[in-house]
């Protein structure tokens, strides 16, 4: 996030689009209610009339994969009624003529043929959003997970630069992180081009200073993402997995194929806390403490690093991962002791730039936002205050593309899928829970009642879905949320959604698609 949680409370516009907040990040869900009780304006746009849109002041009913669409439209009408910030852009961006020209057949009605928005709603929401003094943008998954799902990203980049709205307290633009830690891992080099702070792997200066740092000489080639790994197990270019914390078998699209590479992989380790259905696959289970069990520190969505405490003891014979790393690690040669995670955190300060200025004295209590480069700074409440961190803000031209997997006739219906509320990810914990369970505990489509009629469907019914990938069963549910020709799934179950999804994958940032599929339905005979 550009900007803090607390901001939101304060922004004058919101604009959510991609995420369902209320069940995905209900915390910051709740400080947009009471922003809008202050007199905020919501815009919420998704495929379902998710709980959010009730306390919208406009809600955009997208189809599926158009958002790049819906967000030139905006872009368009902004520039059209001269409601961008001239000085801004002036001082602070590049590129804008020729985001100009991009943009000009992005009308309304152009982008409304494309997303399914009114036209005359495209016009509204630029409005909102550009009027507004502070705006912030809120997005997830919805927006990233599709094929051009970076270019989304850019798109809404050019929307927030335009109209001034980085650098600015109570706006920005704001990714919602999905999981209590995927910040901090992104930030301590858990991506396959990086070293900590986002440091470039192919950059010889800053190679050799990991070099010195850690004393073993390093690899200046890119690794592969998470999607590219499993499909290059299959071909032999990737022979040992090491899985912790992940459970790609229920969480990655097209799950036959997933399966069909752990069964293949030459030798498979997994650490977790249970018996997951990538366990299942190991042939090396090491078993993981939980974050009650353990210290250490998470950086959350807002850049916050903040330390845990363990409450209570590992059970059995698990161990906190910097146990099972170090171990693993001396066992290979590599002959470095850590005493505790606070030595691991002095570490993190002195090779990674942006939380130079930290100990876990000045995070005892409420953490503090990166950037921190100095112990007197007193961290980073919202990013570019003043002046753009690169220098300059690039506007980039984004065009729209179709999913790169449309309706016909053989599969005439869009799958979207997303998280629910009571259950989370691929319910490896809270699929353990009986009281969760009993109000979501299996398996479920959502359908419109006009497509419900169409097949004769009545709520709970069993239904077959099928794709190019794979085919399974589940139970209706009837709701006016979602419009005719479009479901959805929640992904969490096991055998579920993701054995339909498209393993297509954005060319930047190698995400799946798995937003977006072409689907048929039958219903069955019992």
């Amino acid at each position: 996030m550009t900007n803090s949680i607390a901001e939101t409370l304060k922004n004058d516009a919101i604009f959510i689009i991609g995420s369902n907040t209320s069940e995905n990040h209900p915390v910051i869900a709740t400080m947009m209610k009471r922003a809008k009780k202050n007199g905020s304006k919501i815009i919420v746009a998704d495929p379902r009339r998710i709980e959010m849109a009730e306390w919208a002041d406009l809600f955009l009913q997208i189809k599926p994969g158009t958002n790049i669409a819906l967000i030139n439209g905006m872009c368009h009408v902004i520039i059209r009624d001269g409601l961008m910030d001239q000085e801004f852009i002036e001082e602070n961006t590049a590129n804008f003529e020729d985001l100009k020209e991009t943009l000009k057949k992005y009308t309304p009605e152009h982008a409304s043929a494309i997303s399914g928005v009114p036209a005359q709603d495209i016009v509204k929401a630029a409005h909102m959003y550009a009027e507004a003094g502070a705006a912030g943008i809120y997005y997830a998954m919805g927006i990233t997970q599709h094929s051009k799902g970076t270019h989304a990203v850019m798109s809404l980049s050019n929307l927030a630069l335009i109209t001034g709205n980085i650098g600015k307290e109570n706006a920005g633009i704001n990714p919602l992180r999905g999981q209590n830690n995927v910040q901090g891992a992104c930030d301590m080099g858990a991506l396959p081009a990086d070293f900590p702070g986002y440091q470039k792997v192919i950059k010889p200066a800053v190679r050799e200073a990991f070099e010195g740092y850690w004393g073993r000489p390093l690899s200046g080639k890119v690794g592969l993402t998470l999607s590219e790994v499993i499909n290059a197990v299959t071909k032999d270019d990737v022979r040992m997995l090491w899985v912790f914390g992940e459970n790609p078998a229920v969480s990655d699209p097209d799950t036959t194929h997933v399966e069909h590479a752990l069964d293949h992989c030459e030798f498979l380790v997994v650490s977790d806390l249970f018996m997951t259905e990538t366990a299942e696959f190991a042939d090396v289970i090491l078993p993981a403490a939980s974050f009650a069990e353990k210290e250490g520190t998470f950086t959350n969505t807002e850049r916050r690093v903040q330390r845990i405490r363990q409450a209570v003891r590992p059970r059995g014979n698990s161990k906190p991962d910097w146990e099972i790393f170090m171990e693993v690690m001396n066992r290979l040669g590599y002959d470095k002791k850590y005493l505790n995670p606070s030595q691991i955190f002095d570490e993190i300060t002195m090779v990674t730039p942006s939380y130079a200025g930290m100990d876990y004295e000045r995070i005892d209590q409420v953490g503090l936002q990166w950037p921190c480069p100095t112990k007197e700074h007193e961290g980073t409440k919202y990013l570019h205050k003043n002046k753009i961190a690169k220098g300059i803000g690039l506007l980039v031209p984004v065009e729209y593309q179709d999913p790169m997997e449309t309706t016909d006739t053989e599969y005439p219906y869009i799958l979207t899928t997303g998280r629910i509320l009571y259950q989370y990810h691929t319910m490896s914990m809270t699929g353990k829970t009986e009281g969760l369970n009993e109000l979501t505990g299996d398996s479920y489509v959502e359908i419109s009642p006009d497509m419900a009629s169409r097949y004769e469907l009545n709520e709970g019914d069993l239904i077959s879905l099928a794709t190019r990938r794979g085919r399974i069963q589940t139970s209706v549910k009837i709701t006016d949320i979602i419009e005719d020709e479009v479901i959805f799934m929640p992904f969490h179950f096991a055998q579920g959604a993701n054995v339909l999804t498209n393993t297509a994958l954005d060319e930047i940032a190698k995400i799946p698609e798995l937003k977006v599929c072409a689907v048929r339905l039958e219903k069955e005979v019992v």
